[in-house]
């Protein structure tokens, strides 16, 4: 077996006093696409910063497409960036520019090639996300789902090989979101990509994952395939598959400490 293109171990991070992430290890195959989830404050939009190199950890490593990122120079970080595609939770597009301009944004700036070979490669990527003959329409005139199709098509403009989408449904109707999983599916079959896809949406994890990563308070509860975590017999893990809140014994004393921002 090849390297993992992502490859996450005992990362450690604190804000402030406050740790995060309790030595978290990862790794995401050639080919695969890992759906990492958990409630809010689980940890999980943190790993994601770390992993495409917005933030430094505590400690820890953290190995993307086969190179150490965590003492990367921020030269080399945008070199590497090339080789990455993220799709931003709110597709990100520039407002001022049309689909396919942003579109061919990345490759205006990375690459030197003729303009009529991006603008190829461009309408290329808007047909593989349904956008044939969209290109000269503003980020305003596109639907919620029509949004997140354009930023699909930059993220992968450049043909990387590990893309990274963040909440990919969030805020989308039900037949829209399935639609954005299957699209999800074919950029994986079609350019033998590793996805990473952050959600908190369990209805589109279990459609789309090959395996899943379950965090809860900073921890890894679980890291296993679709069936294996629906079945694992954990509390924890079948609490927010359920959706349930768990219930714990409040402390009267820290309840009081918080009101009050005093220390115990």
């Amino acid at each position: 077996m090849s390297d993992p293109y992502v490859k996450v171990r005992d990362l450690v991070t604190h804000y402030g006093t406050r740790q995060i992430l309790n030595g978290v290890s990862v790794d995401v195959e050639r080919g695969e696409i890992m759906v990492i989830m958990g409630g809010s404050g689980s940890g999980k939009s943190t790993l994601l910063r770390h992993m495409l190199g917005l933030e430094r950890p505590t400690s820890g490593s953290i190995e993307i497409l086969g190179r150490e990122i965590t003492t990367m120079s921020e030269l080399d970080l945008y070199e590497l960036s090339k080789k990455i595609g993220v799709a931003f939770q709110g597709g990100a597009l520039f407002s001022s520019m049309t689909v396919g301009d942003n579109v061919m944004l990345p490759l205006q700036e990375h690459t030197k090639l003729p303009i009529d070979t991006m603008r190829i490669m461009m309408r290329m990527k808007l047909e593989v996300v349904d956008l044939a003959g969209f290109e000269g329409l503003m980020p305003s005139e596109l639907s919620g789902g029509m949004v997140k199709r354009a930023a699909f098509a930059r993220a992968v403009a450049m043909d990387p090989p590990l893309l990274f989408c963040d909440e990919p449904s969030a805020g989308l109707d039900p037949v829209v979101s399935r639609a954005l999983d299957e699209l999800i599916l074919r950029l994986r079959d079609a350019m033998d990509m590793s996805i990473v896809v952050v959600t908190h949406e369990l209805d589109s994890a279990f459609y789309i994952a090959d395996r899943i990563t379950v965090l809860d308070k900073g921890d890894i509860l679980a890291i296993g395939t679709v069936e294996e975590v629906k079945n694992d017999s954990s509390e924890r893990i079948q609490s927010l598959l359920n959706r349930k809140l768990r219930e714990e014994e409040p402390d009267p004393d820290a309840y009081l400490a918080r009101l009050t921002g005093t220390k115990l």
